[in-house]
C-alpha cells in the first residue's frame, strides 16, 4: 500500500507539492486512479484523482476510515540532539515507525547540539509514518529546556535513563519499573550525561530513575531501546488479556 500525506485533505481536496510530484511523474498515476491518503491525525481517505496536476493533483473523497493507534498509552520521548544531525534523523525515522506520540528535542548542560530544525525532523518523520502505514504523525517540539519540559509533560510513569555514579538512588530496569498501561515519559541524555544537578531535579519533580540494561548505549541507541521496551510491555499485557 502506498500512502499519501495531505493534513487538509477534506478542506483543500488537494495533495500537496510533494506528494503530487511523487503520484503523478514518478507512479505515472492519473485521472480516475484511486489512492489512500492520510492526515496524520488518524484519518485514512480514499480518493479519485480528478485532475493530475503534478503541483497540486486534485481528489475527491470516496470514503474515510478513522483508525486506532496500535498502542493505548501517550509515549513521549525526550532525548538531548546528537552532535552529527544524521543521527538524530535516524532516531526520528525509527521512533517515528515504533510508534511514538511525541518527540521532544532536550537542551541539557552537556548538550553538543544547541539549535535544530524541526521542520526537518517532522518531514522525516512524514516520510516514517507513511511508509509504516500509520496514519498519526508523533508531535515534534522544537528544541525545549529540560526543566520546562519536566515542568510541561505531566504524565503518570516519568522516568530519567542516565549512567552517572549514584550512591544515594537505586535504578532498576525500564522493563522492571514501567506498568501498562500508563501514559510515559522518558529522558535521554546527551552523551556527556544528565548534570548531577539535572538529576536531582527530576528525582525531586517525581522522576523515577532507570537503567535500559548493563550495555553502554549511544545517545539515539538509548532512545529507540527505551521506546521500544514500552512497546513490548505493552504487547505482553495485551496478548495475556
Amino acid at each position: 500500500m502506498i500512502q499519501f500525506y495531505a493534513p487538509n485533505i477534506e478542506t483543500s481536496l488537494k495533495l500537496p507539492e510533494s506528494d503530487s510530484k511523487h503520484c503523478i511523474r514518478v507512479l505515472r498515476m492519473g485521472e480516475g486512479d484511486v489512492i489512500d491518503v492520510i492526515d496524520g491525525h488518524g484519518n485514512r481517505y480514499q480518493c479519485r484523482i480528478v485532475s493530475g496536476n503534478p503541483k497540486a493533483t486534485a481528489v475527491e473523497i470516496i470514503s474515510k476510515v478513522t483508525l486506532q493507534l496500535p498502542w493505548s498509552q501517550n509515549l513521549t520521548v525526550a532525548v538531548a540532539p546528537t552532535k552529527h544531525l544524521d543521527r538524530m534523523e535516524w532516531l526520528v525515522e525509527k521512533l517515528t515507525e515504533i510508534g511514538v506520540n511525541r518527540i521532544i528535542p532536550m537542551l541539557c548542560t552537556h548538550s553538543e547540539r544547541k539549535e535544530i530544525k524541526t521542520e526537518r525532523l517532522e518531514k522525516i518523520a512524514i516520510s516514517a509514518m507513511k511508509q509504516s502505514l500509520k496514519t498519526v504523525l508523533p508531535e515534534i517540539w522544537p528544541m525545549t529546556p529540560i526543566k520546562k519540559v519536566v515542568s510541561e509533560i505531566n504524565v503518570s510513569k516519568k522516568f530519567i535513563a542516565y549512567c552517572g555514579d549514584d550512591n544515594m538512588q537505586k535504578r532498576n530496569l525500564l522493563a522492571k519499573e514501567y506498568e501498562y498501561p500508563n501514559d510515559a515519559i522518558i529522558l535521554i541524555g546527551p552523551e556527556g550525561d544528565f548534570s548531577p544537578q539535572e538529576v536531582s531535579y527530576c528525582l525531586e519533580s517525581g522522576y523515577t530513575p532507570v537503567t535500559l540494561g548493563n550495555n553502554r548505549l549511544r545517545t539515539e541507541t538509548a532512545a529507540l531501546v527505551a521506546c521500544d521496551t514500552f512497546h513490548i510491555i505493552s504487547q505482553i499485557n495485551q496478548k495475556n488479556i
